[in-house]
């Protein structure tokens, strides 16, 4: 199930390029356009839209270097949205150069036509240069009943690194110098450290391996953990630099007079039951936190009693465009909690962008961060 899940939004890719192209195609003929060169362009199309697709599996992406695979994948992304835009320009009828108006109306098209290409390439453009240039989040967190000893308590959050050719490790070695700066009382790496088999795993735990905070560092696993079959690499290894992995298991921590349990889930499977038998991970008396790599569980995680979750796993929706005042991104398809701060009740989910990138290097209106919570007593 997790793998028809993960390759999801791939397939619906494939199918939307497929759809796009067959209309493009038709549209082309209709105009009068070469055939030869048409059918020509569309079986290269259509080999890239199915080759992107199948680079999704590890079965396959294993015969590819990690870097062209990665590419590839982008390059059928980029497809996509290249016959979205020319399905538009060529859905506009035809303007007849009889008369002025007929003119100025071609020219209107024309202008639209170049506008269809410039603004997204110009958007886009911007979103690639700035995709790396992490911000620190700074995000109070109100815990009602939390004891005194724990009002202020900082922890400092690194999710969804993705460390790949879209992410460099002297990158993300700048986002781990950010954490350090902000000296936390702990330090929490909530998943996906890679992308796909082949990505630098020991790289991205070398740097791992410099994150510091006063009481330690802890995490939970991602669904790219599980894609790449790296789970129990990263548990063990993870143990060995000094970050305890939380999977399925809890750490109690003490400050001055107060106690504070975090209990770790690995990545939960889309449309199963959510966190079953975390309630056992609960500690009486203490204020309870849960690290989950995807954010939809805390519906759940707040009936069983957890006061927070921290999640990561949607990267703010990547590309989230603002329209009526709605955010509109494609982590809206599998959860309400894409970025930010949520209350439900009494308890309360935080979800950091995170630092690295999928499918496309670039981010629009999510910007990578690296999140510091403190938390604060109502």
């Amino acid at each position: 199930m997790l793998a028809s899940i993960h390759f999801f939004p791939s397939l619906g890719l494939l199918l939307v390029g497929v759809l796009l192209e067959f209309y493009v195609v038709n549209a082309l003929l209709a105009r009068g356009a070469n055939a030869y060169r048409v059918w020509c362009g569309a079986i290269a199309a259509a080999a890239l839209l199915g080759l992107g697709y199948l680079l999704e599996f590890a079965r396959f992406a294993v015969f590819f270097p990690v870097n062209l695979a990665t590419w590839l994948n982008c390059a059928a992304i980029v497809e996509v949205v290249a016959f979205f835009l020319l399905a538009v320009r060529l859905a506009m009828p035809a303007a007849r150069p009889a008369d002025f108006q007929a003119q100025r109306r071609a020219f209107l098209q024309t202008s639209l036509a170049a506008g269809l290409v410039a603004v997204p390439a110009t958007v886009g453009g911007f979103g690639i240069v700035r995709r790396n240039r992490f911000q620190l989040s700074e995000v109070p967190v109100p815990i009602r009943g939390l004891a005194k000893d724990l009002d202020g308590l900082r922890i400092v959050q690194i999710t969804d690194i993705h460390l790949s050719p879209f992410l460099s490790e002297r990158e993300f070695a700048r986002g781990i110098d950010m954490a350090n700066e902000t000296r936390a009382h702990l330090a929490l790496v909530t998943g996906d450290l890679i992308s796909r088999p082949g990505d630098p795993l020991d790289a991205c735990l070398r740097q791992l391996a410099r994150l510091r905070a006063d009481a330690g560092v802890i995490g939970c696993l991602g669904n790219h953990e599980v894609y790449t079959g790296t789970s129990d690499y990263v548990t063990s290894h993870g143990a060995r630099i000094g970050i305890d992995f939380l999977r399925s298991r809890a750490r109690l921590f003490r400050f001055g007079d107060a106690a504070i349990n975090f209990a770790g889930v690995d990545y939960q499977k889309f449309m199963h039951p959510y966190i079953r038998g975390a309630e056992k991970l609960i500690a009486p008396g203490a204020t309870n936190i849960l690290l989950s790599h995807n954010p939809d569980v805390f519906p759940v995680a707040a009936q069983q009693g957890y006061d927070l979750t921290i999640s990561g796993h949607t990267h703010g929706g990547q590309v989230d465009v603002e329209i009526l005042r709605q955010h509109v991104n494609v982590a809206r398809v599998y959860t309400p909690y894409v970025r930010g701060l949520y209350t439900l009740g009494k308890a309360s989910a935080y979800v950091s962008t995170g630092l690295g990138t999928i499918g496309l290097p670039l981010r629009i209106g999510a910007p990578a961060e690296v999140s510091l919570l403190r938390l604060c007593a109502i």
